[in-house]
Order: C-alpha cells, then structure tokens, then sequence
C-alpha cells in the first residue's frame, strides 16, 4: 500500500473511517470523502489524510472529487464506494417511498457515480482497483428489509456487469459482502442481534489484507458472528 492513493466515500466515520486509518498507517495517501463537512474535518485530522466534502448523490460533486483528487497526487490506485444509508427493517406496506428513493440515491447511485469517475482516470493509467462495499444482504432475499436489499442487489448487479466491461484489462473490481456491524448505521434503530456484529476495524482489516494479495479476490464475504 506504500504510496497508494486510495479514495473513500463514506470516509468520516465507521467502516470507512477504520479503512482510511488503515491504509494510511500502510503508507498509501488517502483521501476520504463525506457530505458532513465537521465530521470530515474531525476524521480528517485524527487520521492524518486529506478530507475533500463530497455528496455521492450529485455525480458532479463525485467528479470534482476525482478531479482534486488527481490534481493533488497525479492518479488514483484504488477507489472504494463505501458510502451507504439503511433503512430498519419493516414490512413493505410500511416503508418510506421518500426514504427508500434516498437510499437509491446513495447506495447505488452514489456506486455508479464514483465507479464512472475513477473509471475516466484509470482507464487512462491502464491499472486500478474499484471496491464496491455491498453487504450480504444482496446475496439473498431479505425479508422486512426490501429497499435496502434491493438497492444493494442493484450494487451488486452493476458491479458484476462492471467486471464484465473490464475483462482483459488491468483493472479490478472487488465485491465486498460484509455481514452487520457495529456502526452509526444503526443509531436510528439497533437490531436485535446488533451485539453480534462485528467491529469495523475487523472488517477493514479482511479488506486491506485483500488489496495486499499479488491477486486479490474479487468476491470478499465477510459472515457473522466473528471472535471480534
């Protein structure tokens, strides 16, 4: 990872957050990116990297990211969609249409969005790696949370076809499938089995490892329960 310029969405806090300080402390120069201004600041100087204000549902915020982002450090090695909302789970009949559009937005949008433009600049180099984190939850049918489900079964559509389009060149997209964890996603509502979600930092940790192998995997999935 020694001086790796990686981009995260969704970099401020939580798994994002723990990647970041992660591959910083590897060497590799990060940017991270959220819309909350004061918490990307916060991150931002407790972690050491460079923090760019950034709202995944406008794909003109998500190219000027990629722009200041190759500006600042000429290239871009690694990009990970990280940025994501949850709805709790509920019966259909239930669930916000106004929520649910929101969480298209962020969760796949925001994915196509960042894929596109880091696509434009590694296209150009001829190497990169896109990692879409996704969740199990888009490997099957979910009862009681079907909007988020579904918008991360678009992800992981659009990632599969994305792998597709990239055949024969020496860029990578990495599919990761975390289980539940131990996030702000749940402050609204925690779920029942929510003590036994895994610590972020354990995720980051499977997903750097990854990006350390001479040939990554493409399809991570990370189950719980887990010792940490």
């Amino acid at each position: 990872m020694k001086d790796k310029v990686a981009v995260i969405t969704g970099g401020s806090k939580g798994l994002g957050k723990a990647i970041a300080a992660l591959l910083a402390s590897r060497g590799a120069l990060v940017v991270i990116a959220s819309r909350d201004k004061r918490e990307l600041d916060l991150a931002a100087k407790e972690i050491g990297v460079y923090g760019i204000q950034t709202d995944v549902t406008k794909e003109k915020d998500v190219v000027l990211l990629a722009k200041h982002v190759i500006a600042r450090f000429g290239r871009i090695d690694i990009w990970i969609n990280n940025a994501g909302i949850w709805l709790p789970h509920g019966p259909i009949e239930e669930a916000s249409m106004s929520r649910a559009h929101d969480l298209f937005e962020v969760n796949f949008f925001g994915t196509v969005y960042g894929a596109r433009a880091a696509l434009s600049y590694m296209k150009k180099a001829g190497s990169g790696s896109i990692v879409n984190i996704i969740t199990t939850s888009a490997l099957e049918g979910r009862p009681f949370s079907s909007m988020y489900s579904s918008s991360k079964w678009a992800v992981r559509g659009f990632s599969e076809a994305l792998k597709g389009e990239l055949v024969g060149t020496k860029l990578r997209v990495i599919n990761v499938y975390p289980g539940g964890m131990k996030t702000h996603f749940f402050d609204e509502h925690k779920p029942e089995q929510y003590d036994s979600y895994m610590a972020p930092e354990f995720v980051a940790q499977k997903i750097v490892e990854n990006l350390e192998r001479a040939l990554p995997h493409e399809e991570l999935i990370l189950k719980r329960p887990v010792s940490k």
